[in-house]
């Protein structure tokens, strides 16, 4: 069992990453601004499942393969900015929809956002290589096997990551709200929201093969 300050520690830090500027959060304020706030909260769920997965995979080693293989690693980003391309290209498409239109796409089933960040955040082998150096920090050799230790902090980081990136879903989603009152505006924040996710694709694919 891990101890009390060993976890506090860990949820501190862990909390402080997630509310630094990210791909993640970046994509939770895009899409609850111009989708709403059930959008940009279940882009954070869908974050925080890939960011379980990420820990499944630094527990298994499967994140040190990916480390000792840069031709891997390389089409893992390629996949990755791919991805993120295709949802901005999406959105710029979606700016200047008729009111009908938009009604319809805002009433999207809340599983396709959920699917949307995690993907976006399973598929960004920078998060992988995150978890394989940060987790194995706060196992303790009396505190039992490492990799029982790294699914629990798994668990706290996807739990916090929930409750950080669900509050910023709720605060942008209602300034998208106020703003969406001015018809205006609509195709403007899905433009935003697209060049956000271009931006993370050209991020993430011309960030150096090692990120």
């Amino acid at each position: 069992m891990l101890a009390l300050d060993t976890l506090l520690a860990f949820l501190a830090i862990s909390a402080a990453v997630t509310v630094a500027p990210g791909p993640d959060n970046l994509m939770v304020l895009g899409q609850s601004l111009a989708r709403g706030r059930v959008a940009g909260f279940g882009i954070a769920v869908g974050c925080a499942l890939g960011c379980f997965t990420h820990t499944l995979w630094a527990t298994l080693g499967v994140s040190a393969l990916l480390l000792a293989s840069p031709n891997a690693f390389f089409a893992l980003k390629l996949a990755g900015a791919a991805y993120l391309f295709w949802l901005g290209v999406q959105a710029l498409r979606s700016g200047g929809i008729a009111a009908a239109e938009r009604s319809e796409a805002l009433a999207l089933p809340w599983r396709r956002y959920v699917a949307r960040g995690f993907i976006a955040n399973a598929v960004n082998p920078k998060v992988a290589l995150f978890f394989l150096a940060f987790l194995p920090q706060f196992a303790r050799p009396e505190a039992g096997p490492a990799s029982t230790q790294m699914l629990v902090l798994g668990a706290v980081f996807a739990t916090q990551t929930v409750v950080v990136f669900g509050a910023i879903a709720f605060a942008a989603g209602g300034i998208g709200r106020l703003l969406a009152r001015r018809p205006r505006l609509g195709p403007w924040l899905d433009r935003v929201t697209g060049m956000i996710f271009i931006g993370l694709a050209a991020n993430l694919l011309l960030g150096g093969r090692r990120g």
